[in-house]
């Protein structure tokens, strides 16, 4: 009698969880959507393409990563509903909300909405050891660098950043696929990555090449901390299967958006698809060790989407009511 009262609970238990995800009114929620990434060979597209297929299995809606410019370009899509979901940076967050993104100049991109913390992006700059350039002051004046994306966080910061410290270049772009192979076949000198870490395009080149990795001084790191919207960093060793000490860098954060007009239903079910579960969420990329919920207050620059920020206060953030759309 008791095995069969405990069945019985169980039973009832199964029977209420089934009716409540019933419950949920589906009636308005997009039939498919994308996630806007980046280039491949960069940490996003792979971050980017592993939670929208969460999402999709979770919430039984198709959808996928799209390639795009990166965060700039990420925040228009997004804005403009191109794409339900995106990432971004702090920064371009920041202009986009100005007017200042160079894809749409003059246009507040303000129905991109924060989602939830993915993970701080750090700086770094590669080079192949046959250059002999090992510090920042070793770039030689006119060197080839890679940038990334036109519009990419690297692409929008790195450059600044360099000419701060006094490095005179010629500005490259492209995916990070690509401009680890120009930097094999001897067509770039440096490639200055901005994107997650482990970089699968560094990856791939430390073990097609001897690389090395170029870290900033403590006077230039402060210089940089001065002039730009970041913090401090370090890339650990062993964080690439060659880099064998520490790395000084700076890093900026980085959010998941959502269109602001999304559904709240939705945007709740999503969040709390790619944060329910962070063993799931680490099996798509070691960034998403910082993908939890108390670094929500990271974001000081977007207002969140009403799902999200449901989502996250029922589970520990503190989301005040005047940094929720339309709160």
């Amino acid at each position: 009698m008791k095995f069969l009262a405990i069945l019985a609970s169980c039973t009832i238990l199964s029977v209420g969880t089934a009716f409540a995800q019933s419950e949920v009114d589906k009636s308005d929620w997009p039939a498919s959507f994308t996630v806007g990434t980046a280039s491949q060979g960069g940490t996003y597209f792979v971050y980017g393409s592993g939670f929208a297929k969460i999402i999709s299995e979770d919430l039984g809606v198709p959808g996928g990563g799209e390639v795009t410019g990166g965060p700039m370009q990420n925040m228009a899509l997004v804005h403009t509903g191109e794409a339900a979901f995106g990432m971004t940076t702090m920064g371009p967050a920041n202009e986009s909300l100005k007017g200042t993104n160079p894809i749409a100049p003059g246009l507040n991109m303000d129905k991109a909405c924060a989602m939830f913390p993915m993970y701080k992006t750090p700086f770094g700059i590669t080079t192949l050891s046959s250059t002999g350039i090992s510090s920042v002051g070793d770039i030689p004046e006119g060197a080839k660098i890679g940038f990334g994306p036109a519009g990419s966080t690297s692409d929008t910061y790195f450059p600044a950043m360099l000419e701060t410290l006094g490095v005179k270049f010629e500005r490259r772009n492209g995916s990070w696929d690509d401009l680890g192979s120009q930097l094999q076949d001897g067509l770039l000198d440096v490639v200055a990555f901005a994107v997650g870490i482990p970089t699968p395009a560094v990856s791939q080149l430390e073990a097609q090449s001897t690389v090395n990795f170029v870290d900033f001084t403590d006077e230039e790191q402060a210089k940089i901390i001065a002039e730009f919207p970041v913090a401090d960093f370090t890339i650990s060793s062993g964080t690439y299967s060659t880099l064998d000490r520490d790395l000084k860098s700076v890093s900026m954060w980085n959010f998941a958006v959502a269109n602001c007009d999304l559904p709240e239903s939705f945007v709740y079910e999503a969040t709390k698809a790619v944060m329910a579960d962070h063993d799931r969420m680490m099996g798509v990329h070691k960034a998403a060790s910082e993908t939890l919920i108390e670094n929500w207050d990271k974001n000081k620059v977007l207002k969140w989407h009403s799902g999200a920020a449901k989502w996250m206060n029922e589970n520990g953030a503190s989301i005040p009511a005047d940094m929720t759309y339309g709160g």
